[in-house]
Order: structure tokens, then C-alpha cells, then sequence
């Protein structure tokens, strides 16, 4: 500031500085009740006027005694600057208090639920097992805890969640979407801005920073309290059950969008409009005085998530957490671009890179925990393995995340080195495996690893019959999951879908050679005929043996296996339509061959027990999963 022409002169100093400071001791709140009672600009605009007016002769007149020259009016001098001090001390405590209650007055809690934005739903929730800590846990599967009963489809993903997840793919490195808002009416910004420019000329930039910080610090605190953000440490986050944390982190994502690109975004905005111009950086300083502290945080929030215990049912937080942060990344360096925020912009990506991390860690444990499932108790009936549902659906959600588990997984699985006693691994070196993205092999390798698992689980079955049609039911199972996901069957592809086609039918083959080779063999002609007789040639008492020895062993296959179950009600048919077909017409030309000789002799109905059509309804009971009744239902005699 210019000193004024002539001053030396105590004349031209006295008159306008008297009034000048009149005007600052009227508004004294220390002295005056009157001014502790008003707010000067809560009043008439003439007044404010006035007293800014008068804050700006008191500066002035500090630059002029400050600039004083030796002069014989030292003694007036020193009286003159202990005036001029005392008089600023006063006006800037006034101004401060000002400038807080406009802050305090023209801060309102933002409307929180008016800031979602519809387009930015949840991202996808797996309803993945939340209660076991990995697959590999020694206890047995429960169908409830991988998704629910016979239900197949565990993932929980309604329409709308699932096409945002898949357009996030698209718009995956999202440009800025920032939305300012304003936080403060112009008229109270001006005001704020005329009082922020005299504070931080007269020296009270420290204490002008502190009001503003503390008073809008706790704006933020409480729109974050509105988003459901929580003051938690990283300790605090990590001790949470899981299931407590799914919740918090479909909340943190939809929060910290609305954080970055709304509140941080026009907190901002704010600080530039009032100290904007007033000094180099200083609407910088007052921005990180607001937001440092929440900023850290919201973003510790997702550190604790990113450091965390790995384990699979993680997973799919793990990447809708990574997937926010991805599409806010651009956003963030655009909010916290300044020097000051590096601290912020590193803490974000670093905590994506950790995420990132994590994900990859998952999958690999993942992999290892499948091949290690321990249970050894088999399925009743050979239906599908509550382990096969649980992987399956595991990684028909993984394919729901394809793009960015592409981007994130660039390692192929180390198949042979990474496990003793592993499968034999023909099925990943064949030549269709080539060109194929790491991800698809690591889901190739899942689905490799277990069918190993369940072969051995296979084994536990007394019965070889049984232990095909489990094997038969579990391939036809993955067989349906990749058909029923286009992301998945396209990942893994219709080469290793026809192989894997072929295992199960080839299943379906050994259970039916285990089961009816011996019960046709009853059926057959070798050994019923007496040689050299001139009779009609046929033994009676082999025949009567051989319809024994073939109701009781269909007697006993029916018996047994009508509580076995095919829970595919086509795949059920097939198999019952394709045992018919070698049967029943056997049957009907044995007994048409030889019922007469039966017929012929006593109790014809203690051999010849059923008929053509009894034989048919008796396959329909087969692989219901439920015991029939001890016996066959008999024809009507």
C-alpha cells in the first residue's frame, strides 16, 4: 500500500483515524453490550460499508506510522502506533467473529439423498458364502451357506445392479463427472471475501484459515454422519464380521462418489471464491484445512478393506471397491491436484493398487482352496456337490467382473509347480487353450482342479454306479453354469465346453454298463437250452432261475437307486429314457420268448413277477432322490 503524500504532518494522520476508530470501539463487543448483542453484518449495508470503510483507514494509517521517518515527534509517533495497533487488534477480533457467523448462518446441512445420482447404483453384491472364512475350511459344506438349497443361481444380482456393473466396464476410466454445488448464497460469499481481504492484509491469515477450517470442517463432518460414514480406525474396520462390512462398503462406495465429485469437489470450489486472488495458494490452505481430516478418513476406510484378511467370499467387495475408486481416480487428481494434496492422490492409489493386489492374491488362494477341499463325507444319492455349486457360482460372478479382472490378472496359473500330488494337468496344455487371456485359464484351471477334487470325492462311494452318476450330475452341472453365462462360456470357450460335454456323457455310459450289464445279462439265451433233448429245448428249472435271479436283481437296482438323484429334470429323463430303451425291449423278447414254457408249469406268477409296462413305471421312480415301497408295483393279475 502506497504511504500516504505527507506523513509527517500528525494533523493529516489524527482526523480521519479518529473517526475511523470511533466507528471500531461503537462495535467493541469487549466494551459494549450493545455490540456484543449485534451483528454488524446482519444489519443495515450502510453500516458495513461504514465499518469496512473504517477497517481500511485504520490500515492505512498503520502503513503510514509504520513508515515514519526519525523525527522530533517520536513521543506522538509511538502514541500514534499504539493506537493504530490497539485499534486493529480490536477490528480484526470483530471481523473474525463476523466471519464466523456468516460461515455459521450460511452453513446448512446438505441435502444428502438429492446428491445420489441414479445411474451410479451399487455395484453388484455377491450373496456369496459370508460365513465361512475360505473354501478350504474343514468344515463340510452346507448347501444353505453357498446359496441356498437346491437353489443354483447364488448371484443376487437384480437387473439394474448388474447393468451398471457391466457398464462400468465401459465408462471404466470415467472423465471428470465433478458436480459443484453452492455451498454459500454470492451475497455472503462477497461478504465473506471483503472481510477475508482486510484479515489477511492486516497479518490474520492463521487465525482467518482456523475459523474457516473449524466452521466448515464441521459441515463435512456432518454431511459425512448424513452418508453413513462412520469415524472408524483401521483396527476398528478390521475387527468388523464381514457381513457387517458388505453393508458398510455398498454404502462407502455410493458415499465416497458423492464425497469426491460433490462435497469435496464444491468445498473446493468455495474456498477459491473467497480467497481467490487475495493471496498465492491461500484458498489451497484453507481447502486442506477443511478436508484433510475427513478426506483421510473416507479414504482409510478402504485402506483397512485393502489390507485386510484375503479370503475368497472377499472377492467380489474387494472389486466393486476397486472399481469406485478406479472411475473416481481421475476425479480425485482433479480435486486434490494441488501440491498440498499429494498426500490424498497418493493415499487413493495406492490403496487401488493394493486392492488390485489383493484381488490377485484371492484368486490364487482361491484356487489352492478348491483343489484342498477336505470333506470326504459323500453326497447322499450323488447329487451335485454343495463344493461344486459354491466354485461355480463363484466364478460365474468372477465372469460378471471380466473386465477388470482382464486388466488386473496378467499372470497365467503356474499349474504343475504349485501343488504335490495335483492334478494331472493334459487338460490345460491342449492346443485350444492358445490365445486365451490369463483370466480365462485361471477359470479353466478352477474348473480342471475341481473335477479333480471331485474324482477323489467319487471314490468315497461304495457303490461304482453311484460314484459315475455323481460325476455325471457334477460335470452336467458346470457344463449349464458356463452355458447359462455368456461371459463365462465365451471366457472358456466351446471347445473346453464340448470336453467337458463328453466327460459327463462318458459318465452317463460307465453308470449305465456299471448298473445293467449284469441285469441284460439275466436276458440273454446262452445256457437255457438242453442239448440232445428231443423236447421243445429249453430247461424249465434254468428259466425259472434266470426270471428269479432277474426280478431280484431289478428288484434291488430299483430299490436303491430310486433314492438316488439327478436334480436335472432333463438331464434325468435322458438317462431314464436311454436305461429304457435297452430294458424294456430286451425284456418284451425274453418274455415273449419264453413266457409260455413258464406259463406252462406251476406258479407261473412267482417267476414271471412283472410285465412290460410294470418295468416301465417302475423306471420312473428312478433318481427321485426319495425311498419307494419295499416292492414293484405288481401288475394287475
Amino acid at each position: 500500500m502506497e504511504p500516504p503524500e505527507n506523513y509527517s504532518t500528525s494533523t493529516s494522520f489524527a482526523e480521519p483515524f479518529e473517526d475511523a476508530q470511533k466507528i471500531i470501539l461503537r462495535w467493541d463487543s469487549t466494551a459494549s453490550e450493545e455490540a456484543r448483542e449485534r451483528m454488524i453484518f446482519g444489519g443495515d449495508r450502510q453500516e458495513v460499508d461504514l465499518y469496512l470503510q473504517a477497517v481500511d483507514e485504520i490500515q492505512k494509517s498503520m502503513s503510514s506510522t509504520s513508515i515514519s521517518p526519525p523525527s522530533s515527534h517520536h513521543h506522538d509517533q509511538d502514541s500514534n502506533s499504539n493506537k493504530v495497533n490497539s485499534a486493529i487488534q480490536i477490528a480484526m477480533a470483530r471481523l473474525e467473529d463476523e466471519f464466523r457467523n456468516i460461515l455459521i448462518n450460511h452453513t446448512s446441512p446438505v441435502e444428502v439423498d438429492s446428491l445420489f445420482i441414479p445411474d451410479h447404483a451399487p455395484a453388484p453384491a455377491s450373496s456369496l458364502n459370508h460365513n465361512t472364512s475360505s473354501v478350504g475350511s474343514s468344515n463340510e459344506f452346507d448347501q444353505e451357506e453357498v446359496g441356498g438349497g437346491g437353489g443354483d443361481h447364488v448371484d443376487a444380482l437384480d437387473p439394474i445392479q448388474r447393468a451398471d456393473s457391466s457398464n462400468s466396464s465401459a465408462s471404466y476410466r470415467s472423465t471428470s463427472s465433478i458436480r459443484e454445488i453452492d455451498l454459500i448464497p454470492q451475497e455472503a460469499v462477497a461478504d465473506l471475501q471483503s472481510i477475508a481481504k482486510r484479515m489477511i492484509s492486516a497479518g490474520y491469515l492463521r487465525e482467518c484459515i482456523q475459523v474457516y477450517g473449524s466452521v466448515r470442517k464441521s459441515a463435512v463432518d456432518a454431511s459425512f454422519r448424513r452418508l453413513g460414514i462412520e469415524k472408524l480406525s483401521i483396527g476398528d474396520i478390521q475387527r468388523l464380521e464381514w457381513e457387517a462390512l458388505e453393508t458398510k462398503i455398498r454404502r462407502w462406495i455410493r458415499a465416497a462418489k458423492v464425497c469426491v465429485r460433490i462435497l469435496f469437489a464444491s468445498e473446493k470450489k468455495l474456498c477459491e471464491e473467497i480467497f481467490y486472488g487475495i493471496g498465492t495458494a491461500i484458498d489451497d490452505a484453507c481447502f486442506m484445512e477443511t478436508v484433510k481430516g475427513p478426506a483421510i478418513q473416507l479414504f482409510n476406510f478402504a485402506e483397512a478393506i485393502s489390507i485386510g484378511r484375503r479370503s475368497p467370499e472377499k472377492m467380489f467387495k474387494i472389486l466393486d471397491l476397486h472399481d469406485a475408486l478406479m472411475d473416481l481416480l481421475p476425479d480425485i487428481e482433479v480435486v486434490f491436484e494441488s501440491k498440498s494434496a499429494d498426500s490424498i492422490r497418493v493415499q487413493a492409489a495406492e490403496i487401488l493398487s493394493r486392492l488390485a493386489e489383493a484381488a490377485r492374491g484371492i484368486l490364487s488362494e482361491f484356487e489352492s482352496a478348491v483343489l484342498r477341499e477336505p470333506s470326504r463325507v459323500p453326497v447322499p444319492g450323488g447329487t451335485i456337490h454343495p463344493l461344486t455349486r459354491y466354485v461355480m457360482n463363484y466364478i460365474s460372478l468372477i465372469s460378471d467382473y471380466k473386465q477388470t479382472l482382464i486388466e488386473l490378472i496378467m499372470s497365467k496359473p503356474s499349474t504343475g509347480s504349485r501343488y504335490s500330488g495335483d492334478p494331472t494337468t493334459p487338460d490345460m496344455e491342449f492346443a485350444e487353450l492358445e490365445g486365451k487371456t490369463p483370466l480365462a485359464l485361471h477359470l479353466i484351471w478352477i474348473i480342471v482342479i475341481l473335477q479333480f477334487n471331485l474324482e477323489g470325492k467319487s471314490k468315497h462311494y461304495k457303490d461304482a454306479s453311484l460314484a459315475h452318476l455323481f460325476i455325471m450330475n457334477n460335470v452336467h452341472y458346470i457344463v449349464q453354469k458356463i452355458k447359462g453365462s455368456p461371459e463365462l462360456r465365451e471366457m472358456i470357450g466351446d471347445d473346453y465346453l464340448r470336453k467337458l460335454t463328453g466327460k459327463f456323457r462318458q459318465a452317463a455310459t460307465s453308470y449305465q454298463r456299471a448298473t445293467w450289464v449284469s441285469v441284460l445279462y439275466c436276458l440273454r439265451d446262452e445256457g437255457l437250452h438242453v442239448s440232445g433233448s428231443f423236447s421243445s429245448g429249453v430247461s424249465k428249472s434254468a428259466l425259472r432261475e434266470r426270471f428269479k435271479t432277474f426280478n431280484a436283481m431289478f428288484e434291488e437296482v430299483h430299490r436303491t437307486q430310486a433314492t438316488w438323484l439327478i436334480p436335472d429334470s432333463q438331464l434325468r429323463e435322458e438317462l431314464r429314457i436311454s436305461m429304457s430303451e435297452k430294458l424294456i425291449p430286451a425284456y418284451r423278447s425274453f418274455l415273449g420268448r419264453f413266457r409260455s414254457h413258464i406259463e406252462s408249469g406251476k406258479h407261473p406268477e412267482n417267476y414271471i413277477k412283472y410285465s412290460v409296462e410294470d418295468l416301465e413305471s417302475a423306471v420312473l421312480d428312478f433318481f427321485e432322490g426319495y425311498p419307494v415301497s419295499q416292492h414293484l408295483r405288481r401288475r394287475s393279475q
